[in-house]
């Protein structure tokens, strides 16, 4: 965090310091150009997929930092442009496209491009965008952004002749570079490490597949912690690639599962691949892992395709002789969305493990738990477990069930610290 603080404020600080005097609003303009500058090259470097930053924060907290320097980005360029206009309103002529200077149509072009990427990030919902149409998206606007900024500073050629600024912009910029060229090209194309062979190729159902996968000419496997997850691309240079839990058990790393729902192109992609066939696997990244906790009992919450990591956990716990007690509530739509039933029947003969289902849409026939996971329902599976004793609590699903559920937890006296939560939701 030091260094983003460093990234992010230093060189405004350094421009303050050995700067001429100037008017208020020529200040303004300067110092919220070069913060929005600086926040644009964090924001850009945040999601570059370092483990030791996601392992340190959590996916959720270095997500949620991208999100909100993103919009300080966007909001920081809205008050230098009118702070510029401010300081001589005759330059309210630089925002006429068509007449309007390089420099300036560069400026506008960031702006323009930053403001989408913002309405997109924040209503992803409303526009109902599948993953692979919304990132090209957001990674094509952060693009344009970036491109644009870049170009406006160098066409008006204020900062980077100054001979402290001038250093300290170049160094941003390459570390802008740096990021993008290990991030879309280093890993892809100079790693010669992820590679596995597929092994099989199991339907759950009309929606959900387990990719089973075993590292390459007799690799030691992917060595990962229950909980983490993995980006998986089909092809080694591929520049497509989706982040999935790893649903197996850290016990074995021979054998490598992911379970993915999806009905778009590249989970078609993954039900039509056939035993032997490569796939990549960039990982594991993330904090979301009870490794880390020192927990007398586990209490795992999972909504949807949020059964993987809890899938991962429970069968690493019994693969290593876990006697701790694990309580394991389930929410889907309807019995055709429960995953692993069989097995998780199976796993309770090796475990203390009791299993709650809920359903948001029962049959008729239905004679379990239904609607939400609410204080009730956790009050009731918590009478099992020792109060007195540490308690930790994962949450995995959609961004709505794990707010609840933590909100319910929170009720409950749960302390933060104790709960551990990981959404699927795009950035």
């Amino acid at each position: 965090m030091t260094a983003l603080l460093v990234v992010l404020a230093g060189p405004a600080l350094a421009h303050l310091l050995t700067s001429e005097p100037m008017g208020m609003w020529r200040q303004l303009s300067s110092v919220t150009g070069i913060v929005a500058a600086s926040a644009l090259v964090c924001t850009a470097a945040l999601p570059s997929r370092l483990r030791g930053l996601t392992r340190a924060f959590g996916i959720e907290t270095v997500v949620g930092l991208h999100r909100q320097l993103g919009v300080l980005s966007a909001v920081l360029i809205l008050v230098h442009l009118a702070a510029v206009i401010a300081a001589n309103p005759t330059q309210v002529a630089l925002l006429m496209v068509p007449t309007a200077p390089n420099r300036a149509r560069a400026a506008v072009a960031a702006t323009v491009s930053i403001v989408l990427l913002v309405v997109l990030a924040v209503w992803k919902r409303k526009f109902n965008l599948r993953y692979e149409v919304w990132r090209w998206l957001h990674v094509m606007l952060a693009v344009f952004v970036l491109g644009g900024t870049t170009l406006h500073v160098l066409w008006l050629q204020h900062l980077v002749l100054d001979a402290v600024m001038g250093p300290i912009l170049t160094a941003l910029g390459m570390l802008v570079l740096v990021v993008f060229a290990m991030r879309w090209w280093g890993r892809a194309v100079l790693d010669q490490g992820g590679e596995f062979a597929v092994q099989a190729v199991r339907a759950e159902n009309p929606t959900v597949t387990t990719l089973v996968l075993s590292p390459r000419d007799g690799g030691e496997g992917l060595r990962f912690s229950p909980g983490q997850f993995a980006w998986v691309r089909l092809q080694r240079s591929a520049v497509e690639e989706h982040p999935f839990t790893i649903a197996s058990s850290a016990h074995d790393p021979r054998y490598t599962e992911f379970t993915i729902r999806g009905t778009g192109d590249f989970a078609t992609g993954v039900r039509d691949l056939r035993p032997g066939e490569s796939v990549w696997v960039d990982g594991p990244y993330g904090s979301f892992t009870c490794d880390d906790v020192p927990a007398a009992g586990l209490v795992l919450i999972a909504g949807g395709v949020g059964i993987t990591p809890m899938m991962s956990m429970l069968r690493t716990a019994a693969d290593r002789g876990d006697q701790r007690p694990h309580r394991l509530i389930y929410v889907a739509r309807d019995t055709g969305d429960l995953l692993f039933r069989d097995e998780l029947a199976m796993l309770r003969r090796y475990l203390d493990l009791e299993v709650t289902e809920v359903l948001r849409r029962p049959s008729a026939t239905w004679t379990g738990a239904t609607g939400e996971i609410d204080v009730a329902l956790l009050t009731t599976v918590l009478n099992t477990l020792d109060v007195s004793a540490r308690n930790d609590y994962f949450l995995c699903g959609p961004p709505s069930m794990v707010s609840d559920v933590h909100g319910a937890l929170t009720v409950m006296g749960v302390d933060d610290e104790h709960i551990h939560t990981e959404q699927f939701d795009m950035a």
